[in-house]
């Protein structure tokens, strides 16, 4: 089912050029997309991730996003049928619109924001079609036994194993959901664990997060009580996706990922589906028992090859800030090119959506074992 394009008149009110540049588009994005569009099967379902950038606030001072991002958002949302959204802000005006957008088969679940520095205000959300994926009414935020808490390190001692340093739970609590899709049942857990700096006790701090979180359900699936396993006696499966702030494929970041028996599914491991020069910070890493799970492809959205393109910079000129915002001078841009390219992450996103394709539907296997039985 397409999105609901019918109040776009509305949402523009006169600005007719506006209104025009937004229909055209959305055609050349949903062209874009059509590749992966492609891909809904009723024996599948399509599975994503996406940070959206401080969706939505303007808490940085580089303007609120504009009506047709909304859209343009919306459109990508819809290419899947699951997507696990990181940094939504309290205020969930800017997502009620989108799943207005998304139509009456859409649903969304959220999480209270966290508190605190590290939590910057923000939630974590499933959105999700109702037509091939169905909540499973368990829902909770991850919180850790005494036992798991986080090392927080100040100080390492020299020449030494020792990490010295508060334990505590993690900077922005991870948000656990169980959903069902065809046959395939599963626990998925969205997180964005802390990035501190890019080395000392705040990288060991990332670490431990990963490495806590991995633990986590690991230890929860190797010691399921005979109360936690369905009536056939199998686990729980678990995926987790999201902001990990992986620094690359080789990284201590992602080996703490892929601890415990948590794997990358092939199709979208290491650099398989980034551009030269992209972060690794998002990631999907499973931990499945069904021996019929089977990930069947996967890749990586180029967000700005249909809207917000290099050539657009013009078009935009009248809504950018006049200078950036930026207070550290490192990250400044210093010429219109580099506060353009800037400042479209604030319309979609410095993050692209990550997916995979899982297969649903384990009829034919059932039957043949079924049949097997009968004497």
């Amino acid at each position: 089912m397409s999105n609901v394009y019918s109040g776009m008149k509305w949402a523009f009110g006169e600005d007719t050029t506006a209104f025009k540049r937004c229909a055209q588009r959305l055609v050349a994005l949903r062209k874009s997309l059509a590749e992966v569009r492609s891909r809904k099967s009723e024996s599948s379902f399509l599975l994503a991730t996406w940070n959206i950038r401080d969706f939505d606030s303007n808490k940085f001072g580089y303007g609120p996003r504009l009506d047709e991002s909304i859209y343009y958002i919306a459109e990508i949302l819809a290419s899947f049928d699951l997507i696990a959204v990181q940094e939504v802000n309290r205020d969930l005006t800017a997502l009620e619109r989108v799943m207005k957008i998304l139509g009456r088969d859409w649903d969304y679940i959220a999480t209270d924001t966290t508190e605190g520095s590290g939590g910057n205000g923000e939630r974590m959300v499933f959105v999700y079609n109702r037509t091939k994926v169905w909540f499973r009414k368990i829902a909770g935020e991850i919180v850790l036994p005494d036992g798991q808490l986080i090392v927080a390190p100040d100080k390492v001692k020299p020449d030494s194993a020792t990490i010295e340093g508060k334990r505590l739970q993690f900077a922005r609590s991870p948000f656990l959901v169980a959903f069902q899709a065809g046959w395939f049942k599963f626990s998925l857990c969205t997180a964005h664990l802390y990035y501190g700096k890019e080395s000392g006790p705040a990288l060991q701090r990332r670490i431990n997060e990963i490495r806590g979180l991995v633990k986590f359900f690991a230890d929860r699936q190797d010691s399921a009580s005979k109360q936690e396993k369905d009536r056939l006696g199998a686990v729980e499966n678990y995926i987790l996706l999201g902001d990990f702030n992986v620094v690359s494929p080789q990284h201590e970041t992602m080996a703490a990922l892929k601890s415990e028996n948590f794997t990358v599914p092939a199709a979208i491991d290491g650099d398989k589906v980034r551009k030269q020069g992209a972060h690794f910070y998002d990631q999907i890493a499973v931990r499945v028992k069904d021996k019929r799970f089977k990930v069947r492809g996967g890749g990586m959205v180029d967000l700005f090859a249909a809207v917000f393109t290099d050539d657009d910079a013009d078009l935009y000129a009248a809504h950018m800030p006049n200078k950036d915002p930026e207070t550290d001078p490192k990250y400044r841009a210093d010429t219109a090119a580099k506060l353009y390219r800037k400042w479209r992450t604030w319309q979609l996103s410095d993050h692209a959506p990550l997916w995979i394709e899982i297969e649903t539907d384990f009829s034919d296997r059932y039957l043949t074992d079924l049949a097997a039985k009968i004497a």
